[in-house]
């Protein structure tokens, strides 16, 4: 394989860990970083990243002089979770002939939820003859292409039921914030009436699922509660009282036939007894698979976003899922 040339677009938490990534790589050269952020803006993007040294890179602001001498072969796209919000961006960066790898949950499966961007995005690529991909730990693998990967060996499926539990007292301050943990259980609910506090990507991984096991949906639920605290607990951020909000629980589910056949129960909060990713197919044979302990997000998107690098390269052009591109794995 030779050396793919990469621009990073996006420099939070989890751009900087791609970063450190891909600086772990030989295959790898980054040629380029984007951030609207004032501050980063003129950084090299290895002493951001918190690398021993620089690598030469600034980040910059503007597209154009990072994308214009056309020796990029992909752009990491890190910047948000809404697909109407990124689209510009990805329309942008298509214009430059560049295949996309982004971690923007509500792309990882959109022919549903989104037909009229997808098509949009999925034109765009085609007529620039690039490949455009979005993944992660979840959604893009744990709770729809790995229990999918898992049905190949059945001869039946009647039901699918995936579990992914967290305990996230040591991920990242966003994150802690992100399921509501602190809250009082007034101030949870507001902010999931507002649409700010929920996991984004059930929905997409339900699609992906159905879609892919040729079952009809006749509906979808998305159903989202709040983890309580029963106890005192103190962390080196935050101290939650019994009585206020721990973190989220979240369900969704994809009804076929009157019937609950796809039951995907996502629960992050502080002080989770056991963290673990649970998969169980109803079929023929019965398959219960479980990671005790659980795949750490934050890792596991990462690494997911480079091993998908190549492959997205090598794509045929177009808005690629998870469910249509070829198997992803480790490589050196």
């Amino acid at each position: 394989m030779g050396k793919i040339n990469v621009v990073q677009m996006g420099l939070g938490p989890i751009g900087n860990q791609i970063t450190r990534f891909l600086a772990e790589r030989k295959n790898f050269n980054i040629v380029g970083a984007i951030d609207a952020d004032e501050k980063k803006v003129g950084q090299d993007v290895g002493t951001l990243a918190g690398l021993p040294e620089p690598i030469g890179v600034k980040v910059s602001k503007d597209i154009k002089s990072v994308l214009k001498n056309n020796n990029v072969d992909a752009v990491i796209l890190t910047t948000t979770s809404s697909l109407a919000s990124i689209r510009e961006q990805i329309i942008n960066l298509l214009e430059y002939g560049v295949n996309i790898v982004t971690t923007c949950e509500e792309l990882s499966y959109p022919w549903l939820t989104n037909p009229e961007i997808s098509r949009e995005i999925d034109e765009k690529a085609k007529s620039k003859k690039v490949s455009v991909l979005a993944t992660g730990v979840n959604p893009g693998f744990l709770m729809d292409f790995l229990p999918l990967s898992l049905t190949s060996v059945c001869r039946s499926v009647d039901k699918i039921t995936v579990e992914r539990i967290q305990d996230a007292t040591f991920r990242r301050i966003p994150f802690q914030k992100k399921i509501g943990a602190g809250l009082s259980i007034k101030e949870f609910h507001e902010k999931v009436e507002k649409g700010i506090l929920r996991h984004v990507g059930l929905t997409e991984s339900i699609h992906m699922i159905a879609s892919r096991l040729g079952w009809k949906l006749e509906k979808t639920e998305d159903i989202i509660t709040p983890v309580i605290a029963t106890r005192l607990i103190k962390t080196n951020n935050m101290t939650i009282q019994p009585g206020d909000v721990a973190g989220v629980q979240q369900v969704g589910r994809g009804i076929v036939d009157g019937q609950v056949a796809i039951n995907l129960v996502f629960r992050a909060s502080v002080g989770e007894p056991e963290s673990r990713d649970s998969i169980i197919i109803e079929g023929t044979p019965r398959i219960e698979s479980t990671i005790h302990g659980g795949v750490n997000g934050d890792i596991a998107t990462c690494a997911i976003m480079v091993n998908s690098i190549p492959v997205v390269v090598h794509s045929r052009p177009g808005l690629r899922t998870m469910s249509d591109i070829e198997t992803l794995s480790f490589f050196k």
